[in-house]
């Protein structure tokens, strides 16, 4: 083991998005997503990007098997497209049969499948009745994901009915800088409540189905004071309860971290917060970077290029003193180590075990010279992750995982594809696949 600490049984794999990767938008009876619309709007993807063919994941999923077989890993975790699986609500036999075959070459290749039923790509549709504002989709969905389970349950390892819904409330409803681009601000609140229903409602039927290995991939990290004032620390303990605590402890614990933010809730609360804090599994730990969190100013800073807007009790700040990635993200290892350590801190037995469910990193990588992409800072991220990780582990915390993102580059939201995280190059032009250096070291690493 090259990380002392890690359990022998730990579970190597690595992770993708339906949207990301599979292209193919207008094939197969698949429905608009919210996805494409967004991207159709002029401005919103850098460079006109879309996800239209994104690496062509549908047609050359065997290929994309096939290197990850050789990995070596132990388990894929990908997600299943809503609108492929239950166009304008009905089921298209043609795209549940994709993630079929999917999942057969996965079991094949002896790679467990790991799968996420909503990856941000909400059907069109169902965003034109209301999208996650609406309670409605709380039922639409559990319809959805136990579709999915009666036609794959018998084949897969773990199921996340959720990939961090943080990002979707922030992004995509309170700022506007991911599909479906609305700029509510606090208005967004009951997409937060929704969306846990949702979750709560996807883990009764996958669980009515037989379906077990039932968790959620949520998104977490440090958030540090930007001086020991209490305007400050009152600040980052704000964002911290909306960022972390809001998503954790209404999963885990059945609350909402403050009165105010369970009043604002819609519907039945107290209600609704039994079934979603239905029990899991596992937990799911998505983790990139820590934020600075100082008092609000005039300039309230930003978020991944999104304003906040002005009258916030809390304002993100620049973090300095650590390398940065191409995208501009610090690299903390050490801050993967405390947000487990805080997890395990803050929720004691009820917190489940828990999985690595996505780290990585951008780099602007070279192309492929004689079938060689050389990436050492990329090799040097997870090295240094999987490093802390094992301190977490030697420390107490039962991590049985970890999911390096992603598999190959991909289309990276509003980003587009100038972003490159995989450990696999594409070269978007003509489909190549290249294994970078990360590649085989991870390789190494998982043999």
């Amino acid at each position: 083991m090259p990380f002392p600490g890690l359990p022998a049984d730990f579970l190597w794999g690595v992770a993708s998005a339906a949207y990301q990767v599979e292209g193919a938008v207008d094939e197969g009876g698949r429905a608009r997503s919210v996805w494409d619309t967004f991207c159709a709007e002029p401005g919103k993807i850098r460079d006109g990007h879309t996800g239209a063919i994104a690496t062509d994941h549908y047609h050359r999923y065997r290929e994309d098997v096939a290197l990850l077989r050789d990995l070596g890993v132990g388990a894929y975790r990908f997600s299943v497209s809503w609108p492929r699986v239950m166009p304008a609500g009905k089921v298209n036999p043609t795209g549940l049969d994709f993630y079929d075959r999917l999942v057969d070459e996965l079991v094949e290749a002896g790679i467990a499948p790991a799968i996420t039923l909503f990856h941000w790509d909400t059907p069109q549709s169902v965003e034109d009745a209301g999208g996650w504002l609406e309670r409605d989709t709380t039922e639409r969905f559990a319809d959805y994901a136990a579709v999915v389970a009666e036609r794959l349950k018998d084949r897969v390892a773990l199921w996340m009915p959720l990939n961090e819904p943080v990002v979707v409330t922030m992004f995509g409803y309170a700022l506007g800088n991911h599909a479906p681009g609305k700029s509510l601000g606090f208005g967004a609140l009951p997409v937060v409540h929704h969306l846990l229903l949702g979750h709560g409602r996807a883990v009764q039927a996958l669980r009515a189905a037989g379906c077990t290995g039932i968790g959620i991939a949520n998104n977490h990290g440090p958030v540090w004071s930007e001086t020991d004032s209490e305007v400050d620390a009152n600040a980052a303990e704000t964002y911290d309860t909306i960022v972390n605590r809001l998503f954790a402890e209404s999963v885990l614990l059945g609350t909402y971290p403050a009165p105010e933010l369970a009043a604002a809730m819609p519907g039945p609360v107290v209600e609704d917060l039994k079934v979603i804090s239905e029990p899991l599994d596992f937990y799911g730990v998505n983790y990139y970077q820590p934020t600075l969190i100082g008092g609000s100013t005039s300039d309230t800073g930003e978020v991944e290029g999104a304003m906040l807007p002005p009258g916030l009790p809390f304002a993100p700040r620049p973090i300095t003193g650590y390398p940065t990635t191409d995208f501009g993200w610090p690299i903390v290892p050490d801050g993967l180590r405390e947000t487990v350590a805080t997890l395990v801190e803050r929720y004691g037995d009820a917190l489940p075990p828990l999985y690595i469910t996505e780290s990585g990193c951008s780099y602007h990588d070279p192309d492929p010279v004689d079938g060689r992409v050389p990436d050492p800072d990329r090799i040097a991220y997870h090295d240094g992750h999987l490093r802390a990780l094992a301190e977490a582990v030697a420390a107490g915390a039962d991590v049985r995982g970890y999911f390096a993102w992603s598999a190959t580059d991909n289309f990276e939201w509003a980003a587009g594809y100038r972003e490159r995280f995989g450990l696999v190059h594409i070269d978007y032009d003509t489909q190549r696949r290249t294994p970078k250096d990360s590649y085989h070291w991870y390789r190494q690493v998982v043999s």
